[in-house]
């Protein structure tokens, strides 16, 4: 839990800075390192948002709707996502501004990219100053 703790702090504060430009969530197969589902969320972030004297206006209820529809959409995907029948592992890949200084024990990785997917786009949501928009990839099943 501390892993966790720990990105979602520091993912926090690069979002305030709008630093971020996207969000992966990667599922792998623990014994041979597949990569099974890879979940990504586009960040924009309107810079100028935060810079001006005047706030933009959209009210909680609306973004928070917004999510909750992103969350159903989600939830839903059970219905065509292949089951997961192996022991599983997940990474998070952070997409950050170059120039930005990562936090001493965490390490580049690749892509992690999946061969043979399909790809689902997602809803995306907005609040005043970012906009996401989401997507899933999954790894086509085999069948013998």
């Amino acid at each position: 839990m501390k892993y966790l703790s720990n990105v979602v702090e520091q993912l926090k504060d690069w979002l305030y800075r709008c630093s971020v430009q996207k969000l992966v969530v990667v599922i792998t197969n623990i014994e041979n390192g597949e990569v099974l589902e890879r979940w990504q969320f586009d960040i924009e972030c309107d810079k100028t948002a935060k810079d001006d004297s005047a706030p933009r206006e959209k009210s909680q209820k609306a973004i928070q709707d917004e999510i909750r529809s992103v969350i159903r959409q989600i939830t839903a995907t059970v219905t065509f996502l292949p089951l997961l029948e192996v022991s599983c592992s997940f990474d998070l890949l952070i997409y950050t501004d170059k120039d930005l200084v990562v936090p001493e024990k965490w390490e580049e990785s690749g892509p992690q990219f999946i061969a043979n997917s399909e790809q689902v786009r997602l809803r995306s949501f907005t609040t005043t100053i970012h906009k996401v928009n989401s997507m899933v990839a999954y790894k086509i099943p085999v069948h013998d």
